[in-house]
């Protein structure tokens, strides 16, 4: 059996509840305990100035009487409070005088038993103080005091009733019952009302959420109070909606590429397919030119599925990167060599300044793969007689490879989306152009996850008509640690 509520309304009103409820009822036992002991106080105090006054009235009877007995049963007969009975023991605990117990007027009470009176007198006749007589009306508060008259020892004692202190009692209590639950009551309706107001924001964003989905990224929670805790709440989830748009327009966007990408290459195969083999007879050069078109496709579609694997590997983390000291210089080199026949080709030069010993912690094929994407776009987008220049530099601790050219530049409202994948500024002449990487708008994305899988960064540093440069730096080999 579940005793604690599951829902977090009847949770919060519960607990407002018990924090409300439990200072009052303390404060209940606290006020009626102040108000039982003023009560009790102020008839203590009553009760001994009484005796105090009927001591006195004793000692001036016995200055004109013969005798102590006869002093102490004209005090008593003559000197009377309202509700106090006084009561005068001897020595041996014997009543020697006793004052008569009349209540008021219209009141009626049980009246004072003198067998339990005397009992309690004759055990409290060693010792002075207040002790309490209880009864069913409320009891009786009785005060003795040792006394001495002219040599003879006596125990004054006053008794009083505490019918009226338990009557206003008895009216605390009631009221308390009555009005404590009833704040309590109240507390629990407030409590509810409060949570129910202050948790309508939840509802209501979690009935927006319910109908948020796949299809329906674009819709976003309310905010109730943007200043608020719940306002807060909303304005992170509604932050985290817009990363999975962004990611799931972006996955669209990749897929829509990817397709439209591969979809060239293998129209290009089967399209070549079915022309060579719609007619027999041709020649072995005919074959030849089918053969080599149907090559060229392939390589191309090779090279599209290799850098797709290679993203996905990245964006899973599952990209192997053998950290090896190399030299960088050495990487540079070579990538320069491989791109020199495609630049011959276009009749762009290309230079390298500032080549020294560059020592590194990396994967000399992986940082090959990043500066030929490099070359590569530099390359394919520099005129004709233009020049492709490579700038190899220590910088902070880190070995930094620039590579510019001459190209036409890329727009300003492009720069941010040049390292996307699929993205090319001119999309037609990048798809027809011979290349060494895919062709397909993925060279620099992938370059920039390899730099950053080595701990560096690749960044467009300029780009203007006549001159765009990328600039990738690898830490050190000091810098550097083993994985």
């Amino acid at each position: 059996m579940r005793l604690w509520p599951a829902s977090l309304r009847a949770r919060l009103t519960l607990w407002f509840t018990l924090v409300l409820g439990a200072p009052l009822v303390a404060f209940a036992f606290g006020a009626y305990g102040i108000f039982a002991r003023t009560l009790l106080d102020r008839t203590d105090q009553f009760v001994s100035e009484a005796l105090d006054a009927f001591a006195r009235e004793l000692s001036a009877e016995r200055r004109v009487l013969p005798s102590t007995t006869v002093a102490v049963q004209k005090t008593v007969e003559e000197m009377r409070f309202r509700e106090l009975q006084v009561i005068i023991l001897d020595s041996a605990g014997a009543i020697l005088a006793r004052g008569e117990d009349t209540p008021p007027l219209g009141e009626s009470r049980p009246p004072l038993d003198a067998v339990r009176l005397v009992a309690a007198l004759r055990a409290a006749a060693s010792q002075a103080g207040m002790l309490t007589l209880p009864d069913a009306g409320g009891g009786y508060r009785i005060h003795t005091r040792p006394y001495v008259l002219d040599g003879t020892p006596l125990r004054l004692t006053a008794a009083y009733p505490l019918h009226d202190v338990e009557v206003v009692l008895d009216r605390i209590r009631r009221i308390f019952l009555v009005v404590i639950p009833l704040l309590l009551a109240a507390a629990s309706a407030g409590g509810w009302f409060l949570a129910r107001r202050s948790l309508s924001p939840v509802a209501a964003m979690a009935a927006r959420a319910s109908i948020i989905g796949a299809s329906t990224l674009h819709e976003r929670l309310p905010v109730p109070v943007p200043g608020d805790e719940l306002g807060g709440l909303a304005t992170v989830i509604n932050g985290l909606l817009d990363r999975l748009e962004r990611a799931f327009a972006q996955q669209r966007r990749f897929m829509a590429d990817a397709s439209h990408e591969l979809r060239t290459p293998t129209a290009i195969l089967r399209t070549e397919a079915d022309v060579t083999l719609s007619r027999s007879g041709r020649t072995e050069d005919e074959y030849r030119a089918s053969v080599g078109v149907i090559r060229d496709a392939a390589r191309r579609l090779t090279r599209i599925v290799e850098d797709l694997f290679l993203l996905a590997r990245a964006d899973a983390g599952q990209v192997v990167v053998r950290l090896d000291r190399c030299h960088l210089e050495d990487v540079v080199h070579d990538a320069v060599r491989a791109i020199r026949p495609l630049a011959d080709q276009r009749g762009v030069h290309v230079e390298l300044h500032g080549i020294a010993e560059a020592p590194v912690r990396g994967d000399t094929d992986l940082l090959g793969r990043l500066v030929l994407n490099l070359l590569d776009n530099a390359v394919k987008y520099s005129p004709a007689g233009g020049t492709v220049a490579v700038h190899l530099a220590f910088i902070d601790g880190a070995w930094t490879a620039s590579v510019s050219d001459e190209g036409p530049g890329i727009p300003p409202d492009a720069h941010k989306r040049v390292f996307e994948r699929f993205f090319r500024v001119d999309s037609a002449r990048s798809r027809v152009e011979q290349s060494v990487s895919s062709g397909a708008g993925l060279g620099l994305a992938i370059a920039r996850r390899i730099a950053e899988a080595h701990g560096g960064s690749l960044v467009l540093s300029a780009s203007a008509p006549g001159r765009t440069v990328f600039r990738a730096t690898i830490p050190s080999d000091a810098a550097t640690e083993e994985p």
